[in-house]
């Protein structure tokens, strides 16, 4: 059985998505972020040291970081579905799409949560994290322009991996009318809703 160690409001509500469009039975083990400091519990440092969410048990093994997950689970329990063909230019256009997620598409976004804590502080930083802000969600807005979903002409992973990207920029996607209109898409699936009513409340659905 594959365990899935859900924090609340966290990126962890894709990988249940994920496991909810595969038809792959799942645990739930639930965490609750601390109501003040917005942190995971300590309790989940019993799982992983890094005491972060999604960690993935599954066939022996514990996993982490989520474009590792996605990639995983699509492997070793997709059955062939939700990924391009690893002959394909559309596999390349994939992998870099699972990559980019966390390893350049969500930092502005996280320098503009922890730097609007700062109040005036922070107003110097501001123009760089606007332009930052900008510069990658214009680039996800123009490879949508035409098209239901980020590789070829289904839903894959690199949806499933980009969507807490789409959820995050809820508040600037009124500019990114491509980015809007794939998120409500993504959204609106029977597996997603499934998902958020398994994995509990999650505002970045609102």
């Amino acid at each position: 059985m594959i365990v899935v160690h859900h924090l609340n409001e966290s990126r962890s509500q894709r990988v249940l998505w994920l496991l909810e469009e595969l038809a792959v039975p799942y645990e739930i083990r639930h965490y609750q972020r601390d109501a003040t400091t917005r942190l995971a519990p300590p309790a989940l440092q019993a799982v992983h040291p890094l005491g972060k969410s999604p960690v993935v048990e599954a066939d022996g093994m514990t996993l982490i970081e989520s474009g590792a997950i996605v990639d995983y689970l699509i492997r070793h329990h997709g059955g062939g579905r939700l990924r391009p063909a690893e002959d394909t230019t559309d596999f390349e256009v994939y992998q870099q799409w699972l990559h980019y997620a966390e390893g350049s598409a969500m930092l502005p976004l996280l320098l503009k949560l922890y730097v609007s804590r700062l109040g005036e502080a922070g107003a110097p930083l501001k123009p760089r994290i606007d332009s930052e802000l900008a510069n990658h969600l214009g680039f996800i807005d123009r490879s949508l322009q035409g098209r239901e979903w980020l590789v070829g002409d289904t839903l894959s992973g690199a949806d499933v991996q980009m969507s807490f990207v789409g959820e995050a920029a809820r508040g600037l996607r009124a500019s990114y009318p491509n980015i809007d209109a794939w998120v409500r898409r993504f959204q609106a699936r029977p597996a997603y809703r499934q998902a958020l009513e398994r994995g509990g409340p999650y505002s970045l659905a609102a």
